[in-house]
């Protein structure tokens, strides 16, 4: 099919998506916003306002109403378009044949009629029938509920062999697929049109909500108290009955459930930049607790382009110069010795391959890549470098008839081939431990047990081995398991896969923010010593085990894998139960991954990190977080974002209490040093806006704190107001309290205007607590709030002299003095938002709550 045709086929079928996007109206996100509990308060004030003809207070109610509904809703709005943004790019691909050409696209331009190509750890993007397969195996668990994996091929008189359902999963083989079906017409999308595509809440939302129904709770309490001293006082029932809902609303940050959407949306979308994708909003508050990262080594650690620099065969020994995949290079044979054992082994070892080298290109950087596994591209890099033939004459020569794909139980694969003279040549390639074995090769226990020392003694220096052997047969065998005995060893392929420059730097960084990495792999436990001893995983006096293998931890050997920091020869399994250990006492774990087999510890990992260039579409979508470049520093990038939005929220949850706590104080307090009625409710209405409204959004922008990747990471069972934070919340509102009432006493001593200088100095000093809290007073990364603290404060001065705002608020024109004085409050506000973080904050090293083993 062509491109064209795929086009016109994409606009008549529509996208290959299973269910429709939900989307909200902008009425219902209006009226979500007015059915909010406080709103509903506020809309009963301007009924009561208005009875009792108090048409100054109305507006201003009514002004506080559209303001929060407006930035509530355009906050919602932001929200969305950052979540929608990040679902596109997580989309999964598929390859197609189109026009002759194999490429990758989206799985939601997949059209009826295209030919998919499908490989191990792919998804099934579409129901389809199968055109060819191999050894193919599919998990049709999600559609079935068969947890026993199911074989695909072409078999006569069995449809139900060869059909495909959309969502599916490759664990073994390869397949190509003829769509019949895609998004709504599929049988997953029948399924998915029956789900609640909607948003849900992250788990911190919901303890902000549990936490403003508190607050909620107490604030409207000690409000009713203001209500009954007023009427104590003589003031009448209308006016208290309003100062009292005003002051109920303009104490709770109503707005917080908005500003925390919008700061997990853009942290979100910050992480994205910083090529960490996250596919769940929850992940993005989970990383500031991340307190182990358990990571894999090729790709990650390292730099996953293997290059062979070593063989060894019976009868000879070479080195391979060279870098990446280039095939340029020279074969330098030990003493002389000839080349021809070595070219057999790399021979067999392209034969038995599954990857293809591409030629440099722009889009590459001009560098030679691999399309497939990275260690059978550079078996293929070193075939060309000794001089055998191209990959397509090999191919042409040695047909490919039957093969056994290398699964991580199996460690090996296997393929069968015609020859020119019409026998069939049986190729192997493995790990050591599973091709040098009596069972399998046909050789003296002498040459074996040599084969076995050199495979350990190139372990030991860091190379990842592996054994190859071949045959040559009469007859194909019936099952290509059954051609895996009886061979001849060919050699030992030593291929070295080197750290990548920044590891051990950003292994480093890890350790600083209180995140203990932890190696586990695949590969021998010697490679996995040396690539640990390298990278600073393992270190010269540590005191834990230094390497466990996947058959100690099986044999019960391991009491505490918690103990472990290098983990060799693993599987799939055991990558679940360490996981577990680590989650059990108490950790946050952060797993990588790329394979199928990741897939169940990427899951149940607290935040799964799929790599997003080599890692399969099974651990794409099982990961909470993919790396879009492959970077483990990006993983640490990631942290330093979750911890900045958390410490962000907490940040706009201190100023908003803080300043609502002085505001109940102040209507608490000043009646009982002699000011009757402190503030009146449009007074009270209007600094609740300027203060949560552009300064408490503004404040949600903050950049990462300096110390930030310096302190341990935070406890997941904290609360969110703990580690000193009611704390700070208490004695800020004290302050503002003191200093406020203090200048509205004064100016009552000198006779002035004091209800309007109270007014101005309990809004000043909650501007001076915002900027105190500022840990990088003087940055340029976020502009707003200082422009926010202006505008807040020229509005503020605005309602004294503007003629309809003083109408409005009740408020009188100011002199200088009285200026002076109200902006004076400012100083101690902030100044004390300062000390309050050096005395309550935890400082970068403190211990108190590490938790390290």
């Amino acid at each position: 099919m062509t491109e064209d045709e795929a086009t016109r086929r994409l606009t008549r079928y529509g996208p290959n998506t299973v269910a429709a996007e939900h989307t909200v109206r902008l009425r219902a996100r209006v009226a979500a916003q007015l059915r909010d509990p406080l709103i509903m308060v506020l809309l009963g004030a301007i009924a009561l306002t208005l009875a009792i003809g108090d048409h100054a207070d109305s507006i201003v109610i009514a002004l506080v109403i559209v303001v929060n509904t407006t930035v509530g809703v355009v906050q919602e709005i932001r929200a969305d378009h950052a979540v929608t943004a990040l679902s596109a790019l997580s989309a999964p691909g598929a390859r197609v044949r189109r026009g002759g050409v194999e490429r990758e696209v989206s799985s939601a331009d997949v059209v009826p009629g295209d030919l998919v190509l499908l490989g191990e750890g792919d998804i099934v993007p579409a129901d389809a029938q199968l055109r060819h397969a191999s050894a193919l195996l599919l998990d049709e668990s999600m559609m079935t509920g068969e947890a026993v994996p199911v074989d695909k091929a072409l078999l006569p008189g069995s449809p139900e062999a060869s059909r495909l359902q959309a969502g599916t999963i490759v664990l073994r083989g390869r397949g190509v697929a003829h769509v019949t079906a895609t998004g709504k017409a599929s049988a997953l999308g029948r399924i998915a049109q029956l789900l609640d595509t909607r948003p849900q809440p992250t788990p911190l939302q919901h303890r902000l909500a549990a936490l403003g129904r508190v607050l909620a709770l107490v604030t409207l309490g000690l409000c009713l108290l203001v209500f009954g001293l007023g009427l104590a006082r003589g003031t009448d029932i209308g006016t208290m009955a309003v100062t009292a809902i005003s002051l109920a609303v303009a104490a709770v940050p109503e707005s917080l459930p908005a500003v925390v959407t919008l700061a997990l949306a853009l942290g979100a979308r910050r992480m994205a930049a910083r090529h960490a994708l996250v596919r769940r909003l929850s992940a993005v508050e989970t990383l500031g607790s991340v307190s182990v990262l358990a990571t894999d080594k090729t790709g990650t650690l390292t730099e996953g382009r293997m290059v062979v620099e070593r063989v060894w065969t019976p009868q000879a020994e070479a080195g391979f110069t060279g870098s990446g995949y280039d095939p340029a290079g020279e074969v330098v044979v030990a003493g002389g010795g000839e080349i021809d054992s070595v070219r057999e082994l790399l021979r067999a070892a392209a034969l038995c391959n599954d990857a293809r080298l591409r030629p440099p290109s722009e889009a590459d950087d001009g560098r030679w890549t691999a399309l497939g596994d990275p260690t059978e591209a550079a078996l293929l890099a070193a075939a060309a470098k000794a001089g055998c033939d191209d990959q397509r004459e090999l191919d042409a020569r040695y047909p490919r008839t039957g093969e056994e794909p290398f699964d991580s139980l199996r460690k090996r694969m296997t393929t069968l081939h015609g020859t020119p003279e019409g026998s069939c040549l049986v190729c192997l390639k493995g790990a050591p431990e599973v091709v040098l074995d009596e069972a399998v090769l046909a050789a003296p226990p002498a040459l074996i047990r040599r084969a076995r020392e050199n495979a350990a003694a190139l372990a030991a220096d860091g190379y990842r081995v592996l054994a190859i052997a071949s045959a040559l047969r009469d007859e194909a065998p019936t099952r290509v398991r059954d051609g895996e005995t009886g061979l001849r060893l060919l050699g030992l392929a030593a291929l070295s896969d080197p750290p990548k420059k920044a590891a051990a730097a950003t292994l480093a960084d890890c350790r600083a923010a209180g995140i203990t990495p932890v190696l586990i792999t695949g590969d021998h436990p010697a490679t996995a010593r040396a690539i640990a001893s390298r990278v600073g995983v393992l270190d010269d006096g540590a005191t834990h085990a230094d390497v466990v293998t996947g058959r100690a931890l099986a044999a019960g050997e391991v009491p505490d894998p918690t103990q472990v920091r290098v983990f060799a020869r693993i599987d799939p399994k055991q990558k679940l139960d360490i996981v577990e250990a680590w989650r059990a006492r108490g950790h946050v774990t952060a797993m990588t991954g790329d394979g199928v087999n990741d897939g169940p510890a990427l899951r149940h990992a607290d935040i799964g990190v799929a790599m997003g260039r080599r890692g399969t579409e099974v651990a794409r979508q099982a990961a909470d977080l993919v790396l879009t470049d492959d970077e483990l520093s990006t993983v640490v990038a990631a942290v330093e974002e979750g911890r900045r939005v958390y410490d962000n929220i907490r940040r706009f949850l201190l100023y908003g209490l803080a300043g609502g706590a002085a505001e109940i104080l102040v209507m608490l307090v000043g009646p009982l040093l002699g000011l009757p009625l402190p503030l009146r409710a449009g007074q009270i209405l209007w600094i609740n806006l300027l203060t949560h409204g552009l300064t408490g959004v503004a404040l949600g922008a903050e950049p990462v704190s300096p110390g930030s990747m310096r302190r341990p990471p935070r406890p997941p069972e904290q609360h969110v107001l703990g580690d000193g934070l009611w704390q700070r919340m208490f004695f800020l509102g004290a302050v503002v309290t003191v200093i406020s009432l203090a200048a509205g006493l004064g100016a009552r001593a000198l006779d002035r205007p004091w209800q309007s200088v109270l007014f101005l100095s309990l809004l000043v000093a909650q501007l001076g607590v915002v900027l105190g809290l500022r840990d990088r007073l003087l940055t340029r990364e976020n502009l707003f709030l200082p422009v926010a603290v202006v505008v807040s404060a020229g509005l503020a001065v605005a309602a004294l002299y503007v003629p309809v705002l003083r109408a409005v608020l009740d408020t009188v024109a100011l002199g200088w003095s009285e200026l002076a004085l109200a902006a004076a409050v400012g100083v101690p506000a902030f100044l004390a938002a300062r000390l309050s973080g050096h005395v309550w904050m935890r400082r970068p090293g403190d211990t108190h709550v590490r938790r390290e083993s």
